[in-house]
């Protein structure tokens, strides 16, 4: 069945009178919903407003002009429209169904196993691809830690971090540059943007694709930490998967070379993090719910501990 040409308003709404049902999913940074609607008990899609005004336009690119030629690994868009005001941006998606976000050594490997083959495409097929993403690269993180070290080093009694294993991360950014290495990267890798759904891995959200370092893609798989969705990692499941990773990338990579600047872009960037959840802490804006932060933070901690040992070997 072919969506109706009037699904969506040329307010950006979708037609209420043309739908079924409506289910909300999730809010996106500038406050708009993504949901799930169905014409039929049986037909349902996903429609996604402009859920970042900084991003208006770029899903539509990415899947047009990198993903048009991927396996069938990520949700199909059906139709969109793009427009100069934020407000009427909107895409509709295929609905992949119920998605499954554990964390668990299946999905883990998995999306390393396809995050190797995309790293491993060469670079030169994607130079319309922006060199920024969501957030700041690594070298600009690094600078902003370095900027707010005493105030870092403040909150070690209360995470609580020895003071010897920041003091060794900050002195290893004194005379460490990281690799200028670039790959075709997501950009937002986290728990929430791939899941199980009906036994098949999927990839969501690529609207933040640009080239960067490897190690952004892996540490948003393996570190990062989300506020929604909330998981444990362990050392030893972190250098298995970073050596399956290895096993399948097509890159000249030295081995323990990439080990130690795994480790040492995992610890920066969960510095990084931690500096944001405090302040998000401080704030009570409402925005995510304290015990959603606190969890968090203790994810991100955990991470930090484990890399910073990890730099001594």
């Amino acid at each position: 069945m072919a969506l109706p040409q009037n699904i969506v308003l040329t307010s950006g709404m979708l037609n209420d009178g043309l739908i079924l049902k409506r289910e909300t999913l999730y809010k996106g940074m500038n406050g708009r919903w993504v949901e799930r609607f169905y014409l039929s008990p049986s037909e349902s899609y996903i429609f996604k407003p402009l859920t970042n005004d900084g991003q208006l336009g770029k899903e539509v690119w990415v899947h047009e002009h990198i993903l048009s030629s991927f396996p069938a690994i990520f949700p199909k868009i059906i139709s969109y429209m793009i427009s100069e005001d934020p407000e009427l941006n909107w895409m509709i998606l295929e609905d992949l169904g119920q998605l499954s976000h554990d964390f668990n050594e299946k999905s883990v490997l998995g999306v390393i196993k396809w995050t190797a083959w995309w790293h491993s495409l060469p670079v030169e097929k994607f130079r319309d691809v922006p060199l920024t993403g969501l957030k700041p690269r690594v070298e600009e993180i690094a600078a902003d830690i370095c900027l707010k070290k005493d105030e870092f080093l403040r909150l070690l009694p209360v995470l609580p971090i020895e003071e010897r294993h920041i003091q060794h991360i900050y002195s290893l950014l004194d005379r460490f540059v990281f690799s200028k290495k670039l790959v075709l990267s997501h950009g937002d890798l986290h728990l929430g943007n791939y899941a199980i759904v009906n036994n098949k891995l999927m990839i969501l959200d690529w609207e933040h694709s640009h080239l960067n370092t490897p190690y952004w893609d892996l540490y948003h798989i393996i570190d990062m930490s989300h506020p929604l969705f909330p998981k444990e990692i362990t050392s030893k499941f972190r250098e298995r998967v970073l050596r399956y990773y290895l096993d399948h990338v097509n890159l000249e990579i030295d081995e323990a070379v990439f080990m130690k600047e795994y480790h040492l872009f995992s610890a920066v960037f969960s510095i990084w993090m931690i500096l944001l959840i405090q302040k998000d802490l401080q704030a009570d804006d409402g925005k995510w719910p304290v015990d959603q932060l606190n969890a968090q933070l203790k994810e991100t901690v955990a991470s930090l501990k484990q890399c910073a040992a990890a730099l001594y070997i």
